[in-house]
């Protein structure tokens, strides 16, 4: 388990994180998920000690990362996957990871297997792509057979049938009673990866929920109504908390209330319906509805001609 309480990071008089407080449990995926300079990489390197929060403190399977007597045995992280001697094999890179907390040659070989690096174990990395090097960190990660796994953008750089192994040994490993945490970009990926998420925004916990109820709550009472009666249809559905927005001539978006009570009111007085359809939002879209005000950078396509 992960436990971040109140935690707070401030570089000279600027506040990176802000009293940021969540659990991450055993038995799932949890996708850490932010805008860029929202704090998700000071977040993680507090989480594992290498950076001191300002307030408030994080603890990985119930101790602060530090005081973990053999932190590979118990954590496994992949914050940097290129921070490697150039000039090391993927092979003797683990070796001297495993000499440090006396882990075993065979598991050194166990890792490589897995993550597909034994055709190329010794080869210098600095040969490697991205992707290699990607495998490798993941490798590392692994080489303790840790009960906690800090995974940040573990997909970068893989081609698809990487994409989808990573996939799969992430849900493998949460299903082995395991605790995952990743951060991605990639909001196609960790809605087929994830299954709770912690959302943060300019350093502050914006949310803290299950992906399928944060898409579901994201579309809430958004119905697609296609009427040629549209003006009767909103008089007769207009209460407090509907909200009716006409998308066309002929198309309204509908919130606040349910497709069945707009199908029932309808037909209760004569108003034909050509469509009456529930809008589902995915969770890249759900994503940028709940953090399109947190954003560090933000880009127009005013310049785009055609």
């Amino acid at each position: 388990m992960i436990t971040a309480k109140d935690l707070t990071k401030r570089y000279g008089d600027k506040t990176v994180v802000t009293d940021l407080s969540f659990t991450v449990h055993p038995g799932t995926v949890t996708g850490f998920l932010g805008p860029n300079g929202a704090g998700k990489s000071t977040t993680m390197r507090m989480l594992l000690g290498l950076d001191a929060p300002t307030r408030g403190h994080a603890t990985v399977g119930g101790r602060a990362y530090a005081s973990h007597p053999a932190p590979l045995t118990e954590v496994g992280a992949l914050l940097e996957a290129r921070s490697v001697h150039p000039g090391r094999t993927a092979y003797h890179h683990l070796r001297a990871l495993a000499h440090t907390h006396g882990i075993p040659k065979s598991r050194v070989d166990h890792v490589l297997d897995l993550t597909g690096l034994t055709e190329v174990a010794h080869r210098r990395v600095k040969g490697f792509s991205l992707g290699m090097g990607q495998r490798l960190g993941i490798a590392a990660a692994l080489l303790g057979d840790p009960a906690t796994l800090i995974l940040d953008e573990p997909v970068n750089g893989l081609d698809p049938e990487g994409v989808l192994w990573i996939r799969t040994l992430l849900k493998s490993l949460a299903a082995e009673g395991r605790t995952v945490l990743v951060s991605s970009h990639l909001m196609s990926e960790m809605a087929l990866t994830a299954e709770h998420l912690v959302i943060i925004g300019r350093g502050r916990l914006l949310a803290d929920t299950t992906v399928t109820d944060f898409v579901r709550q994201s579309a809430a009472g958004t119905v697609k109504v296609v009427t040629p009666e549209p003006d009767t249809l909103v008089r007769l559905l207009a209460a407090p908390g509907t909200n009716i927005t006409a998308a066309t001539p002929t198309t309204l978006e509908v919130r606040g209330t349910d497709a069945e009570h707009i199908g029932r009111t309808a037909a209760a007085h004569g108003v034909p319906l050509f469509e009456l359809t529930p809008n589902t939002a995915s969770l890249e879209q759900a994503f940028m509805d709940l953090t399109r005000d947190e954003l560090e950078f933000t880009a127009t396509l005013d310049g785009a001609r055609t």
